[in-house]
């Protein structure tokens, strides 16, 4: 009997200006490690940048797009509008305020949500993220902090942490989250409700919140999709029935290399499920990941051309 159960989140994948830029204020600044520089399988002038913890495990990956041409993001509803990182403690959340503060990175101060600390940070570009701390949390295991990175490994980042969407169409939209992708409501208040994917636990949950006023628009600054975790093949195979048995669209099954993938769109938030495996050290030992441009097989006839069309950057920060 195939487990299809969602298991947590995946990854987030957001859009930046400039993935030198990007670079530097996610290893340098936030101490996430560069696990895999590669392309956009489906547009391959464009980097697709992977930091994670120390080994690339599935449920820490922030990765990111740098389109070229990509016009700024603007905020609104109807929107995946921030991004949540785990650190280990509320010590860990003293730790990054001065670090922040030190940095002139723009944030609103420790603060507390749902009965957890948390310190909401963005970056040069806009992108939106909060960490949260992990003091007295249960649930989805967290991953392992960088261990030769910038900040000391029990303060560090080490995994995803609840992701905040923002719809118009509230109701709506949770009914689909509860029904289609099993989530559970565990806190509900005006206009906002926090609900359990998996596990749940800061690893596992999705903070759903009601804004009828400006739609937003995707450019840099902002989120791509959202990915949550399956077990492997046979769950991600057995998505993609239930998907064909609603009539409901999507992509069919993606092979990524690092992982399976099956994407559909609801409203106008585009969500993907994922595979944990293969991950990210078929191609790469432990030592050098992210140092190197990684291609799939696929792709591999055509390093040539995709070096020479995309902008090189240097990634000496991993070693």
């Amino acid at each position: 009997m195939t487990n299809e159960n969602l298991k947590g989140i995946h990854h987030v994948t957001a859009m930046t200006d400039n993935a030198m830029r990007n670079y530097d204020f996610m290893t340098e600044v936030v101490g996430m490690r560069l696990v895999k520089k590669t392309v956009n399988q489906d547009d391959i002038q464009t980097y697709h940048t992977f930091f994670a913890d120390d080994e690339g495990s599935p449920g820490t990956d922030m990765t990111f797009f740098d389109f070229p041409n990509n016009p700024k993001g603007s905020r609104g509803t109807n929107s995946i509008s921030r991004t949540g990182l785990r650190v280990p403690n509320d010590a860990a959340l003293e730790f990054y305020l001065n670090r922040f503060e030190e940095n002139n990175v723009k944030h609103d101060g420790i603060k507390e949500l749902f009965g957890k600390k948390i310190l909401p940070f963005e970056e040069a570009d806009g992108q939106r993220y909060q960490l949260f701390s992990d003091e007295n949390n249960e649930g989805v295991a967290p991953g392992k902090p960088w261990k030769n990175g910038p900040v000391p490994e029990d303060k560090a980042v080490y995994g995803l942490g609840p992701i905040e969407i923002t719809v118009s169409y509230y109701d709506d939209f949770k009914k689909v989250l509860q029904e289609i992708y099993g989530m559970t409501p565990i806190l509900e208040e005006d206009n906002v409700t926090l609900l359990n994917v998996g596990e749940g636990g800061n690893g596992g949950q999705v903070i759903l919140r009601k804004d009828e006023g400006t739609e937003g628009r995707q450019g840099y600054g902002e989120v791509h999709h959202v990915s949550f975790r399956v077990e492997d093949h046979a769950a991600l195979a057995a998505w993609e029935e239930k998907y064909r048995q609603m009539g409901m669209g999507n992509s069919g099954l993606v092979d990524r290399f690092y992982f399976e993938a099956l994407y559909a769109r609801v409203g106008h938030i585009l969500i993907e499920l994922s595979t944990d495996g293969p991950g990210f050290m078929d191609d790469e030992p432990y030592e050098t990941l992210g140092e190197s441009l990684a291609l799939p097989p696929f792709l591999e006839p055509k390093r040539a051309q995709i070096e020479a069309s995309i902008r090189p950057f240097d990634t000496t920060r991993n070693r």
